[in-house]
């Protein structure tokens, strides 16, 4: 019996010195945080551009988002935290008085930035391709600029039929590293959304493709 109490006391120590190192190591990242420059103010990202086109695979998005990430989100940045976002576009065709709207697509792209501490370089990932920038302004712009994302497949929309799309990129938290959750660390800290932005089109005719000479 006395063996057996003690491999169990054993564990258990093991077991509380694990959890006080998570603990801790929330309390520290926290401290740091308060320390770090004010993030209440205000958000100025916005989407400045989008447009969906046709493509003889379907339907492609091309934007431009202007991403300004407060004093918190930099800092962290710098510290080598991974900065998660989601790129939501949602196309409806309009419904009319005695129809609702028809929601057409919903796709979502994750894209990701982060600082490289002994490349010194920032990297960017959207989708399958990851580039690199010296600066941050650069790795935001890169961040912000979608190009050809294909969104809708071929045959996903009637040639000539209007439909409103709505775009917005905003901070995913629920990839921020778990101390972050522990030792108080304000919401506001770690806010960034853009505001919808909406606009309507005619769906654009699929383009031929010239048979081969």
């Amino acid at each position: 019996m006395m063996v057996s109490f003690t491999h169990c006391c054993t564990r258990s120590d093991a077991a509380w010195r694990g959890l006080a190192w998570v603990w801790l190591s929330g309390l520290l990242l926290a401290g740091w945080l308060v320390a770090a420059p004010s993030a209440i103010a205000a958000d100025n990202s916005v989407v400045k551009k989008a447009a969906i086109r046709a493509t003889p695979q379907g339907y492609v998005l091309d934007a431009d988002v202007d991403i300004a990430l407060n004093p918190t989100l930099e800092n962290a940045l710098s510290k080598g935290i991974n900065l998660h976002f989601l790129l939501e576009l949602e196309v409806t065709r309009p419904g009319n008085w005695y129809w609702f709207d028809e929601d057409i697509a919903e796709p979502v792209r994750k894209l990701r930035i982060y600082y490289h501490l002994l490349l010194r370089r920032y990297v960017v990932e959207s989708g399958y391709v990851t580039r690199t920038a010296e600066t941050l302004s650069e790795a935001l712009a890169m961040l912000g600029r979608v190009n050809d994302w294909q969104v809708i497949e071929r045959g996903g929309l009637k040639t000539g039929r209007r439909y409103e799309a709505r775009l917005r990129l905003r901070l995913d938290k629920e990839q921020l590293p778990k101390p972050l959750a522990i030792g108080g660390v304000t919401s506001d800290q770690w806010e960034l959304a853009t505001p919808w932005h909406e606009w309507s089109f005619e769906a654009p005719a699929i383009p031929v493709i010239p048979p081969p000479p």
